[in-house]
């Protein structure tokens, strides 16, 4: 299971001093010249550290398939990714950078890739991002045209609004294009699904990781007037290629009736039905249905239910997980994380319940508490999966 870890440093990306012991096994096992990748997962599964970005950074990549594990192939092998989602760029989404830099500023909320979606900007204000430029509505239309046109509009108007984590970061157009050309390529890429809400969300764990590993100050302190355009470069591709494998795992979230996420409170239902009867009792009593509160969990990964550094420690452990870290074992977190709550809930009344479920108390929340929530976590899956008939006693947590 996981072993506890300090609460993460603030502004672990400008650290200095003596190398952790953690931190020692990382460097140790990423310098080899081919890198074991079953005890990668064993380490990454506890925590990277947080002194140094750089060893979470290539931990991420590594298991999700962008920097090969094999050090002759990295060089070759991620600039052959790079040239790819250039490829992608040019041929899904062509822009003019004037334009762009000229309607910028003037969107207050998404208006960062004019290169986009006609309006809606950041919702709050929208003019500057009012208008497609002819080059993005060339490129709109070679992707049917008023279908894509939605997809751009949705996506910048979703931006603003993703969880962000009280970085200052995530409201820079600079970082407003950077996503909205990942997501929208992404959705481009696959039909199947598209864009949906909640997917912008998924994205920012990604960015915050591959950038601190590429600043030298700390990643709450990061400027980016200042970022050169290489940096974001690396940044936008590796957070591209990274969101792409870790959505191919959980694709049937976001099709149509979205299955994936259905099974999942489903599922969810059922543990907390045979491990906490009485809080599963008082919830039906109260009529208060799974899906209204733990479908957010779901779609977002409990993104809106942590600090941003408790859910990169959260996806450390889940892109550590051998398969389905993002969807089984993310049931089975979501779990204890309710029955962490169950004197509490079990003394509520239908709609003191809604309001606590859309508010949890988690601010003060850091390292250790989610550390406990997956030793938890790995205990729970363990009993389910061996003989879940037998589940029906309480499990003690926390």
């Amino acid at each position: 299971a996981a072993s506890a870890l300090a609460p993460p440093a603030s502004g672990a990306s400008g650290a200095t001093g003596p190398r952790s012991l953690r931190a020692g096994k990382f460097q140790q096992l990423l310098s080899r010249p081919s890198v074991d990748l079953l005890q990668l997962r064993e380490l990454l599964w506890s925590g990277a550290p947080e002194e140094e970005p750089r060893l979470r950074a290539e931990a991420w990549q590594m298991l999700l398939g962008y920097l090969p594990p094999v050090r002759d192939r990295q060089e070759q092998g991620i600039a052959k990714k790079r040239r790819e989602y250039e490829e992608l760029k040019r041929r899904h989404y062509r822009f003019d950078e004037e334009e762009i830099d000229g309607s910028a500023g003037s969107s207050g909320g998404g208006g960062a890739g004019a290169g986009s979606a006609s309006s809606g900007g950041g919702g709050e204000s929208s003019r500057g991002s009012a208008a497609l430029s002819a080059s993005a509505a060339a490129s709109a239309a070679n992707a049917d045209g008023d279908e894509a046109v939605t997809v751009l509009r949705q996506i910048r108007v979703d931006i603003p609004r993703t969880s962000q984590g009280g970085l200052p970061l995530f409201t820079h157009p600079r970082m407003h294009r950077l996503m909205e050309r990942v997501l929208y390529i992404w959705s481009v890429r696959h039909p199947a699904s598209g864009y949906v809400q909640g997917i912008n969300d998924l994205v920012t764990p990604f960015i915050v990781v591959l950038l601190a590993a590429e600043v030298t100050c700390p990643i709450e302190e990061v400027n980016l007037d200042n970022v050169e355009q290489s940096v974001f470069d690396t940044v936008e591709a590796g957070a591209y290629w990274c969101l792409t494998k870790m959505l191919s795992d959980i694709q049937d979230h976001y099709t149509s009736g979205q299955p994936g996420i259905q099974n999942m409170v489903v599922k969810l239902k059922d543990i907390i039905r045979r491990i906490d009867e009485k809080l599963y009792r008082h919830l039906e009593e109260q009529g208060l249905d799974f899906l209204s509160f733990s479908f957010r969990w779901m779609n977002c990964l409990l993104m809106r239910e942590f600090p941003l550094p408790c859910v990169i420690r959260l996806w450390d452990t889940y892109i550590a997980e051998p398969s389905e870290g993002f969807s089984t074992f993310h049931v089975y977190v979501c779990a204890v994380f309710l029955i962490y709550w169950s004197p509490q809930l079990k003394q509520m009344d239908f709609q003191q319940l809604m309001l606590f479920m859309q508010k949890l108390p988690t601010g003060k929340w850091r390292a250790r508490e989610i550390e406990t929530l997956l030793a938890e976590a790995f205990v729970l899956k363990s009993l389910f999966h061996s003989s879940p008939k037998h589940l029906a006693a309480p499990l003690q947590v926390f």
